[in-house]
């Protein structure tokens, strides 16, 4: 597989104004410079942290533009396992104060390996998940919701009204209520999504599309979860960019 072009020891990301990004977001991204963030991008046809653009994997009884249109959503957001979703910064927070929040939660976030991941389409969409239960990663992952969540904008009316429309059960609207998102903590479940929704699929185009996954992603290495990954979008509906990643240092 290809791998991603960078310059000098750091890639340079896109030309943004961070300070005023519309949102920001906390993930788990890959390595930059690894097989595994090669992997991601080309499968989405996107890297978050250049802007480059890339020609999907062709895939048999499976249209280009159909597998375009699949991977949008994912796409958009970049190549990412979600920790602390999508957010605005509260009034009298700027982008330094959550620097330094990030800063501060890594300091006491150890690195670990990486479990064994698989293809999945529990939910309704291909992703990558975990074989079993992993509790660094649930541990991690509720520390960046509990912790960066002082600076986190509450939620309006029609934000509160649009969560809602996926029928979330009563604990799931608690978190909502609580932590502005619905599928944290006990409601967590780690993965890198690869597509949008897939049930328009016929049966012959799910396992096209499964099988390719497997074969694109089977023969990584083991990979590690050494950052938090801070992404932004830098207006309303943009695609999410790669602001910076903190290394984990607990």
């Amino acid at each position: 597989m290809p791998g991603l072009q960078g310059t000098g020891s750091l890639w340079p990301s896109y030309t943004m104004n961070t300070e005023s990004a519309y949102r920001y977001a906390i993930y788990y991204m890959p390595a930059l410079h690894t097989e595994w963030w090669a992997a991601g991008s080309h499968w989405l046809g996107r890297c978050a942290v250049t802007g480059q653009t890339f020609a999907q994997p062709v895939i048999p009884d499976l249209s280009a533009e159909r597998f375009e249109q699949l991977t949008l959503d994912p796409r958009r957001y970049g190549w990412h396992a979600t920790l602390k979703a999508p957010f605005q910064l509260d009034t009298g927070h700027g982008l330094n104060n959550l620097r330094t929040a990030l800063q501060n939660l890594a300091t006491d976030l150890p690195a670990f390996e990486m479990p064994a991941l698989q293809v999945s389409t529990v939910g309704g969409f291909l992703a990558l998940r975990p074989v079993h239960h992993h509790a660094r990663l649930h541990t991690t992952a509720d520390a960046c919701v509990t912790r960066l969540h002082p600076l986190v904008k509450p939620l309006g009316p029609d934000e509160l009204a649009r969560r809602r429309q996926a029928q979330l059960n009563p604990a799931q609207d608690r978190l909502l209520m609580q932590w502005a998102y619905p599928w944290v903590l006990e409601e967590f479940k780690f993965h890198l999504s690869l597509t949008g929704p897939i049930h328009a699929l016929t049966a012959d185009e799910l396992e096209a599309l499964v099988q390719a996954a497997q074969t694109h992603f089977e023969a990584l290495p083991p990979a590690r979860f050494e950052h938090l990954a801070l992404f932004a979008e830098p207006h309303k509906g943009a695609e999410f960019q790669w602001v910076e990643s903190v290394e984990l240092r607990g």
